[in-house]
């Protein structure tokens, strides 16, 4: 049955954004790591794949400069190759599209609305924890206090779908509120010219350059638990199934899907119920169209205020070039469904965001589409709604889930695994130093 045994001080379950990230800061650290993942191909649902010579993501499209991502590459010693669009995001309004850069909120909503001031002045109420409301009121009903223009709303809607990728009825205000008035709310950002894969394929050099090692196309089919604490897994690899020894355990695959790995039997009930309660993972879809007319005059992202479902298009060959054959220019359309959180329609869902396509990209209908993602259920966008994420740690003192589904409170996307990465990786490398034994 065991064609062989390995020992490492740690076992990364996943080669997605929160796995690599953790990975790569624990091989840093010296901790001898391996990291096993399902997939061909690194980065999980944040990755990109060639379609007829265009870099296709089918995922998380943008990466966040100057934050905790930039820093955890710097850290680790990995190339950060990201090109900022400049101006990163304008907001079509009335018909025109508008850089709001050193403007802020201010100069949005006085272009939206008389009421600018009325929400101005909430959004700087909630820069104090006493102006921030309770966390059962959601971001629209919060907006409804304000403003009834539809304009307001549909920036604001767009905005929860486009960080967190549920809708603003969805989503509590208190987390919208905290992260746009307190962190760094993804304000410069850009493009990997190799696609999203290109990044995550930079930490995968630096985590072989110092001694881990990365089996893809392998699958942890279980991890073995003695005395309360992770031993090791049985991975299947080439048809094999092979033991591994750990002291410490990191899985980037979902609280859930660690609860199968570890087996129920191992975790008491009320932890079990948490997870249970807590798996409500959300949904995207997503066309990836090309076009040799440039059919977006924007260099970066481009947001809506009066869509159907369309939160975004993204315009990635102004900076990346290299993301497409010469002469074509690449684009993302992305939008949340109703309800984002359970079942929809998805074929009229699709329907929708085509209709808006339309409506918004003159010239559409003459693009080519390259493909679409549905991203759901077991492969979500985010694996939890934001401000209902479960905890980092486990009843097992050496497992620890890291990814979307642990988030910290009011982040979201690539950035919030690149934060919980680090804040996991501490909590090791005080509970269990290198060279200590276990």
């Amino acid at each position: 049955m065991t064609s062989t045994d390995r020992t490492f001080d740690a076992l990364v379950v996943g080669a997605g954004a929160g796995g690599l990230f953790a990975a790569a800061r624990l091989t840093n650290l010296g901790y001898r790591t391996l990291v096993v993942e399902r997939l061909e191909h690194l980065g999980g649902r944040a990755s990109t794949r060639d379609i007829d010579g265009f870099k296709v993501n089918n995922g998380a499209i943008v990466i966040e400069v100057d934050g905790i991502t930039q820093q955890t590459f710097e850290e680790v010693g990995a190339k950060f190759d990201v090109r900022r669009p400049k101006p990163p995001i304008l907001y079509r309004i009335g018909g025109k599209d508008i850089d709001v850069t050193g403007g802020g909120w201010g100069f949005l909503l006085s272009k939206l609305t008389r009421q600018g001031a009325k929400l101005l002045n909430g959004l700087g109420a909630a820069r104090s924890d006493d102006g921030l409301p309770d966390h059962e009121l959601s971001t629209a009903d919060w907006v409804r206090k304000f403003t009834k223009n539809e304009n307001v709303h549909g920036i604001f809607r767009n905005m929860c779908g486009s960080v967190f990728a549920v809708g603003s009825e969805e989503l509590p205000a208190r987390v919208f509120l905290t992260y746009f008035t307190r962190k760094s709310a993804f304000k410069k950002f850009g493009f990997c010219p190799e696609g999203t894969i290109g990044i995550w394929r930079s930490l995968a050099e630096a985590i072989t350059a110092k001694g881990g090692e990365i089996w893809l196309s392998s699958e942890v089919k279980a991890l073995t638990v003695a005395e309360g604490k992770v031993t090791g897994a049985v991975v299947e690899r080439d048809g094999e199934q092979i033991e591994v020894a750990t002291r410490i355990a990191v899985s980037d695959v979902g609280p859930a899907a660690t609860v199968q790995l570890v087996g129920q039997e191992h975790l008491p009930g009320d932890y079990l119920e948490q997870v249970r309660r807590g798996d409500r993972p959300c949904a995207m879809i997503t066309v990836n169209f090309a076009s040799q007319e440039r059919l977006v005059d924007v260099p970066g992202m481009l947001s809506f205020a009066n869509t159907r479902r369309l939160c975004y298009v993204a315009n990635f060959t102004d900076t990346c070039p290299e993301m497409a054959p010469e002469g074509w220019n690449l684009y993302v359309g992305t939008s949340v469904p109703k309800p984002a959180v359970g079942a929809f329609d998805e074929e009229a869902e699709k329907e929708l965001l085509l209709t808006d396509l339309r409506e918004q990209i003159p010239g559409f209908d003459r693009a080519r589409i390259l493909s679409w993602a549905v991203t759901k259920d077991d492969w979500p966008p985010q694996r939890a709604v934001a401000g209902f994420d479960l905890p980092n740690t486990t009843p097992i003192a050496n497992l620890w889930n890291v990814g979307d589904g642990v988030k910290e409170y009011a982040n979201g996307g690539t950035t919030a695994c690149a934060e919980t990465a680090k804040l996991v990786v501490e909590q090791i490398a005080e509970r269990f130093p290198v060279g200590a034994h276990a």
